[in-house]
């Protein structure tokens, strides 16, 4: 859930460092929950400041409504409670993945879908730009969805978008196989590289990586 902690976290972050990696991806990623559902959730945001601060919102001044502004607002104040409430040292130093499946709550309006989730891709890429991990990977934040998903969710990303040309990690493959023909789909958003793809085996998840 985008509200709870996962309770092992802390120990997971440290046996993920210690891991030998042996891929192209970081050794350690984070990945987030993502929803949008306006006044169904506990919280909704009523103006522009969250964290002690301003947020500059390029859809306006969020009063509360579920429009554009407040669901960029949401998504951008969700982004603040990962990175600095959840007991992650050091936020800027990873790689962000933000979940976007369908068994969340979600707007039938599209627009405001995409307007909460470039809330949180700002937040994220203001924490990580020029920052790398212990191992010198770069930091940032990528899209985790399947292009059904994506679809239903966000629609069609205009080019302006900031989640235009993110990473993506595509799930729904049922077999390594599919998961390696996977890499040469076109990501979920325009311009977008798909870094790693994921597949389920004996009721287990696992993912490839792309490059």
């Amino acid at each position: 859930m985008a509200n709870n902690t996962n309770p092992c976290l802390s120990e997971q972050l440290a046996w993920a460092a210690r891991s030998t990696g042996g891929t192209a991806q970081p050794k350690v990623a984070l990945y987030v929950n993502t929803a949008n559902p306006g006044h169904a959730g506990s919280w909704w945001p009523s103006s522009n400041v969250y964290g002690g601060s301003k947020v500059t919102n390029p859809y306006g001044t969020c009063a509360g409504a579920v429009d554009r502004a407040c669901s960029y607002m949401y998504g951008y104040a969700k982004a603040y409670d990962d990175a600095t409430i959840r007991g992650v040292a050091n936020p800027g130093n990873y790689f962000w993945w933000l979940d976007v499946e369908t068994g969340n709550s979600w707007q039938s309006d599209t627009a405001l879908n995409r307007a909460d989730l470039e809330g949180m891709v700002a937040y994220f890429q203001s924490i990580t730009a020029g920052r790398t991990d212990a191992d010198g990977m770069a930091a940032g934040v990528g899209i985790y969805s399947t292009g059904y998903q994506w679809g239903v969710i966000a629609g069609t990303v205009p080019s302006s978008s900031p989640l235009t040309g993110l990473p993506s990690w595509l799930a729904g493959a049922r077999t390594l196989r599919g998961a390696k023909s996977n890499c040469s789909l076109a990501g979920l958003t325009a311009g977008s590289p798909v870094a790693v793809t994921q597949y389920v085996s004996s009721g287990l998840d696992y993912d490839y990586s792309c490059r």
